[in-house]
């Protein structure tokens, strides 16, 4: 039985987990400033921390990609607007555990030789914002930022960015579109945001949780991180269970821990209901069903058995739920998010919106099921960024998990399911 790590969460339970006071004295940040910043970025490599935003890319070699003695500044984003359906480990993160964040800003900018970071945080959740304001107001009063940080010669800057409520600009080159002032729509790749980023200057984009995990990379060691995980998928990572779950929450454990394991800590499914299906990283990963209860959740296991890990935002759904309402509503979001820069995605999740909405009334046909996947196919690898492809993966999943269902909507006429039964107030067996 895998048992859970509480390292970012680890204080969480604490009345004063957000203050500086709860969170200690940047005793990882004092370690590396006294260390060379190349030594820093082979520790991370070493370590074998994999972003934890959802492509799961080294983040050790992410960093190693910055181009250095090329006389231009070096940025730092860190990429804080979480707002896909489910995902819902960053913000809670941030609230708790702000300081975490900020000495893993101090700690990744001086690797990378960055005198200037941002934390680009969505605007809708303006507590967030204030708190993490709070602890970086904190970290300058106490000197860990600013200049001459802790007597080492190095000068950082950290600002906190509050977006405008764009899911577009979680796609990295989009965040920096609109950190610049812009609209924010994605770049056209190469060039890579590690040779032209932020004002065209050479910049690391890390999510949160990528971030602040490596604060305890530099104080316990590389293979004190590798030592954990799988032999590809290292470290420990927070699993964020909600939807139909006897105790919804974050689940901060090893990486390789299955569902079955999670439910078992979690108190299962709630009470008097089966699993029927659910996500293993958020709604822009295919749906597993309860066969897949015990895939490894880690990147290649999950990969393997067709889905990603993405970021770990595992949607419990019982036998109360309708596939073809869910994967409607999932749908519905894509197509309003899209920034409509290119075709495929623009108006291809306009047309599985309109389509998807006949069928869960029953007023289609299974010639739609067909219609649906090809406009899928032709969205998936043709989009500008990664949201057109995660708009496909619940239809393509569910068709192939669930079209019995589909099929049935069209039997009778309508949804054969009583969309207050997978409510709330629904609740009872």
């Amino acid at each position: 039985m895998t048992t859970l790590t509480p390292v970012l969460t680890a204080n969480w339970d604490q009345a004063d987990s957000f203050t500086l006071d709860g969170y200690g004295e940047y005793a990882a940040a004092r370690k590396a400033l006294g260390m060379d910043p190349d030594a820093i970025i082979k520790a991370v490599k070493d370590s074998g921390l994999r972003g934890r935003g959802g492509a799961g890319f080294p983040t050790g070699m992410k960093w190693g990609f910055i181009p250095q003695g090329d006389g231009k500044p070096h940025y730092l984003v860190v990429n804080a607007d979480e707002s896909e359906p489910g995902t819902c480990k960053d913000i809670p993160l941030m609230m708790a555990n702000p300081h975490s964040l900020v000495e893993g800003v101090i700690i990744t900018s001086y690797a990378i030789r960055a005198n200037q970071a941002f934390i680009y945080i969505r605007g809708e959740v303006l507590h967030v914002v204030r708190r993490v304001q709070a602890a970086v107001r904190e970290a300058y009063e106490k000197g860990y930022l600013g200049t001459d940080i802790l007597g080492s010669g190095y000068d950082l800057e950290l600002v906190v960015h509050s977006g405008a409520g764009a899911y577009i600009c979680g796609e990295e080159t989009a965040l920096l579109d609109s950190l610049e002032g812009y609209r924010g729509q994605p770049r056209l790749k190469p060039p890579f945001p590690a040779v032209a980023g932020l004002y065209a200057c050479p910049t690391v984009i890390n999510n949160v949780e990528s971030v602040a995990s490596v604060p305890s990379i530099v104080a316990n060691g590389a293979d004190w991180f590798a030592g954990m995980g799988t032999e590809r998928s290292k470290g420990f990572g927070i699993f964020s269970l909600s939807g139909h779950v006897t105790r919804p929450g974050q689940y901060e454990a090893p990486l390789g821990i299955t569902l079955r394991e999670l439910l078992d800590m979690a108190g299962g499914v709630r009470a008097g209901h089966r699993l029927k299906f659910w996500t293993p990283g958020g709604s822009s990963t295919p749906i597993f069903t309860d066969e897949h209860l015990d895939v490894p959740l880690d990147f290649e296991s999950v990969g393997a058995k067709g889905s990603m890990l993405g970021t770990r935002a595992l949607q419990i759904f019982d036998e109360t739920t309708c596939v073809v309402r869910t994967v409607l509503r999932w749908t519905e979001f894509y197509a309003h998010e899209s920034c409509g820069k290119c075709t495929p995605c623009r108006e291809g999740t306009y047309w599985l919106k309109q389509v998807l909405r006949r069928l869960e009334k029953g007023q289609g046909t299974e010639e739609d099921l067909t219609t649906i996947t090809d406009i899928a196919d032709n969205i998936l690898g043709r989009s500008f960024c990664a949201l057109g492809d995660g708009a496909t993966s619940p239809i393509h999943s569910s068709v192939k998990h669930f079209r019995d269902e589909y099929l049935k909507h069209f039997e009778i006429g309508g949804c054969p399911f009583d969309p207050a039964a997978s409510t709330v107030w629904g609740a009872t067996a």
